[in-house]
């Protein structure tokens, strides 16, 4: 397929390929965190956590709002979401069901 789509598309997979941006975006699926919580949720420093919001920022998956020195975030849309939920629902398959999708000739070799 000749489309700038393909290209937009591989761009937002390669940013959804980090495992602290993937539990960002599962962080914020509930709505607007503080960098500091989404820090506490999912593991890192609120700097490294920084870091992944600006690319998920620029990627324009991510939204920022400033209240005194506090930044708060949450998802632009809906999309990244269904994505990464998606995503980790085919991790749960591969790991609980190694054959989840398999021909079933393939699966008997």
């Amino acid at each position: 397929m000749q489309s700038e789509y393909v290209d937009i598309a591989a761009e937002i997979f390669r940013l959804l390929s980090d495992p602290t941006r993937i539990r960002i975006i599962l962080a914020l699926r509930e709505g607007e965190l503080s960098v500091s919580r989404i820090a506490e949720v999912v593991g890192k420093t609120p700097t490294v956590v920084s870091q992944h919001l600006a690319k998920l920022r620029m990627g324009r998956l991510v939204r920022a709002r400033r209240d005194g020195t506090t930044m708060y975030y949450r998802l632009v849309d809906e999309h990244a979401r269904r994505l990464v939920t998606e995503g980790v629902f085919q991790a749960q398959h591969t790991v609980d069901d190694p054959q989840h999708g398999t021909h079933p000739r393939t699966a008997q070799s």
